[in-house]
């Protein structure tokens, strides 16, 4: 049995040490600064991808309390664990306050690769599922399987994680997987972002400050774009204009549109206004429409592996692994 205690101080003790210091000011030379290095990009893999994407949906809806919840928890803790090393791998375990008094058991799932570097950057994304599908005419009430709602920027990240593991990356990174994103009711802000919140309230190394965050929501949908979310363009323009260049350079212009989108809440914006860490959101939504711009299928119980486009993810992941491994 890992003595997950040990394993947390460990990991204190080493990105305590390690992880670089800095201001958060997007002007910065060295931690917003990007060129071309010549090195060998490992490929990203869709297929994997795509798989990891399936085996969470298998589980069926993970909203906090249900089995498929606890099923995807261990999962996601043993696939990090297997990529990163039992001690590079964390569960953040915490409770929040749910609706009509209850109390809801949630965990953030973090990783580190490369820990002896001081550079690092953090990727994350939430792994939880809505526990009502309020934008559907059907069962409204009952929990949705997030299949691109948290199912496809977890399997990206996880395909990464494995890119790490065999090809370990320039720089130091860190994942995160944050727990009750999609929580709250339409429009209670207060009960959504549970995970990032928490995270950022009480962060599991005192000073974290890696060069850049992104965020991946719904990153693996048919037919999806990616407008400059407005958020990310407040708190790190540099970031997502070299993003979205280098999908210019990868023939993936027409997903990253190099256009203005919406202004999105997000786990990024809890990240970037608590700790300061400038943090990008890369999500699919139409900025032309006048509603929330998400695809047909989002709050629905058509959010399954059939809206699921592994061309998609594969275009997402050939940004990330470009960005990580030759630009950085």
């Amino acid at each position: 049995m890992i003595d997950l205690r040990s394993s947390y101080l460990l990991l204190l003790l080493i990105l305590g040490l390690l992880i670089g210091c800095g201001n958060n000011d997007d002007t910065d030379s060295h931690r917003l600064n990007f060129e071309k290095k010549g090195r060998t990009v490992p490929v990203f893999s869709s297929d994997s991808a795509y798989h990891f994407v399936a085996q969470q949906v298998s589980f069926g809806p993970r909203n906090p309390g249900s089995e498929g919840h606890q099923k995807t928890k261990e999962y996601l803790s043993q696939k990090l664990k297997g990529y990163a090393g039992n001690r590079m791998a964390y569960a953040q375990n915490f409770t929040a306050e749910g609706y009509d008094g209850d109390s809801l058991a949630l965990t953030n799932i973090i990783a580190a690769f490369n820990p002896k570097k001081t550079d690092r950057v953090m990727l994350c994304a939430h792994w939880d599922t809505r526990p009502r599908a309020d934008e559907d005419s059907v069962n409204a009430d009952q929990p949705i399987l997030g299949a691109d709602d948290g199912a496809s920027g977890v399997g990206l990240l996880l395909e990464l994680a494995r890119l790490f593991h065999e090809t370990p990356p320039p720089i130091g990174v860190d994942i995160v997987l944050f727990d009750g994103e999609d929580y709250g009711k339409s429009g209670d802000t207060a009960n959504y972002f549970l995970g990032s919140r928490y995270w950022a309230q009480n962060p599991p190394v005192q000073g974290y400050s890696p060069r850049f965050s992104i965020l991946l929501d719904m990153v693996g949908g048919q037919n999806a774009q990616f407008p400059k979310e407005q958020y990310s363009m407040q708190y790190a323009p540099t970031l997502v204009n070299e993003i979205w260049s280098i999908a210019e350079e990868e023939g993936a212009g027409d997903l990253f549109l190099n256009q203005q989108g919406k202004a999105i809440s997000d786990d990024h914006v809890i990240i970037n206004r608590i700790l300061g860490i400038p943090t990008i959101d890369i999500i699919r939504h139409d900025a032309s429409q006048k509603d929330s711009g998400f695809a047909p299928y989002w709050h629905t119980h058509h959010d399954n592996m059939d809206i699921i486009d592994p061309s998609t993810m594969q275009a997402v992941g050939d940004v990330l692994t470009e960005l990580i491994y030759n630009r950085i």
